[in-house]
Formats: C-alpha cells, sequence, structure tokens
C-alpha cells in the first residue's frame, strides 16, 4: 500500500479539523456519561469530526469510518479511518494548549499511519513505514528517563501501586499531556509514557507514530494488545522492557 499518499490525506483532514477546532468560541462542554463520571464533548468535537468523515466517504466511500463521537461506519474492504477529533478535551475546554486531533488508518485491523497534530502549537507528527522527521532519544535505563502519564487520579489502586514503581525511579515525571506525550517522545523529549484507560480512538493513531521514530509500544505485560486500555511506550526496547518488569503484577 501507499503509505505516504493516505498520510498526506491523513494530513488534509488534520487541516480541515484545524479549521474547526482552533476557530471555536464555544468551549463549554457537557459530560458524555450518565453513571457520575466526567467524560466531556464539546460542540468543536462533534463538528470536526462530522467534517474528518465527510471528506473521507467523499474520497475514499468504501473505507470504514470509527470515530469516537458518532456511530462506526462498516466500510467494505480492508481499511478504516480512527478519529479522534479532541483528544485531551479538557485541556481544550481550559484553553490550555496540548489538546490534540488523531487521526489513524487501519489495515485489516492494525494501525499502519497515524497523525498527532497540535493545532494550538502548530505542530504535526505523522507516523508510518518509511517515515522522515522523528527520532525518539537513546534513553535505555529508567534512571535517565523522562516519563508522563495523562492523570494518575484514574488508575485503579492496584495500577497506580504499580504506576509508582516507575514515578519513584524515573528522572523527571509530567502529568497532563494526554496523546501530546507520545508525539513528544518521537522527536526524543519524553522516553517513557505509562496510561491505562484509553479506547481504540486513543492509541490507534499513537502506535505508528512511535514505531516510526524507532521506539516501542504495547500494553503494560509488554504484548502488542490494548483492549484493556493499558498502553505503555518507551524511547527504546531495553528502557521498555525494563518498565514491563516494573508494572508486573
Amino acid at each position: 500500500m501507499d503509505h505516504a499518499r493516505f498520510a498526506a490525506f491523513a494530513g488534509t483532514l488534520a487541516d480541515a479539523a484545524r479549521a474547526v477546532t482552533l476557530g471555536a468560541a464555544d468551549r463549554v462542554a457537557e459530560n458524555k456519561n450518565e453513571d457520575g463520571t466526567y467524560d466531556p464533548v464539546t460542540a468543536a468535537d462533534r463538528e470536526a469530526e462530522r467534517v474528518i468523515r465527510a471528506l473521507i466517504e467523499r474520497a475514499w466511500p468504501d473505507h470504514g469510518i470509527s470515530g469516537e463521537e458518532f456511530p462506526e461506519k462498516i466500510g467494505a474492504g480492508r481499511f478504516v479511518w480512527s478519529l479522534d477529533p479532541i483528544d485531551g478535551t479538557r485541556a481544550f475546554i481550559c484553553g490550555l494548549p496540548s489538546w490534540t486531533t488523531l487521526i489513524a488508518l487501519l489495515d485489516e485491523g492494525k494501525p499502519v499511519v497515524g497523525l498527532i497534530d497540535v493545532p494550538t502549537l502548530d505542530e504535526r507528527y505523522l507516523g508510518f513505514p518509511g517515515a522522515p522527521g522523528l527520532k525518539a532519544s537513546e534513553c535505555r535505563t529508567l534512571g535517565d528517563a523522562r516519563l508522563a502519564t495523562t492523570d494518575v487520579h484514574i488508575f485503579s489502586a492496584a495500577e497506580r501501586e504499580r504506576f509508582d514503581r516507575l514515578r519513584t525511579g524515573a528522572r523527571v515525571t509530567r502529568y497532563g499531556l494526554d496523546a501530546y506525550a507520545y508525539a513528544r517522545l518521537a522527536v526524543g523529549s519524553i522516553d517513557l509514557v505509562a496510561e491505562n484507560s484509553l479506547k481504540p480512538h486513543d492509541y490507534n493513531a499513537l502506535i505508528p507514530v512511535v514505531r516510526a521514530a524507532g521506539g516501542v509500544i504495547g500494553n503494560w505485560r509488554g504484548e502488542d494488545e490494548y483492549r484493556e486500555g493499558q498502553v505503555l511506550a518507551a524511547a527504546t526496547p531495553e528502557l521498555f522492557e525494563e518498565a514491563v518488569r516494573l508494572l508486573g503484577a
């Protein structure tokens, strides 16, 4: 397949999403959940996904589409687009710059093209086999690592205890970056990211970006399987393996 062609199209989708999200005057959020937990969504989330979907349906009518805000469209072939129009909606509604747009193309269920767009900072990270411009650090030990996670308060008690093994061993830990942490790992300024409670639209775009940079991404057991929502990304295999040992039950 022509990865570069699809990556260029993903950039077109991100441009269209920026036209919606950067100009959004109304950042009031409503809660999608009815169980008391908070999962915010804004009008910009929904409108950006509508715009992206329309472009995909026009250019690739046989492709499937799986987005955060609307029901899945079943395609006629092997390709499915995974969309998260605003990842980090909490940052978005607070006027912080770290929210992103996540776009991925899956081939037979495997993410092969990933895009992390950071509209407020005018940064874009494109990952696919042979993608240029990305390079993870050479950090091999936890003691030298710059660690990130979005919010430790969504960890279960057991997960928090396991994450603390990383935190206490790392050189520095930063919080609140959402998908932007993986983008920074792909250019060498973050070395390790450990998160939980992620859904497919949260992690599909991250996988090709991290791997194109030479990094390693999997779950907390070191597997290439994410159904439990636990994601671990590291700059090097050595650092990944050390983190897996510490996150082990």
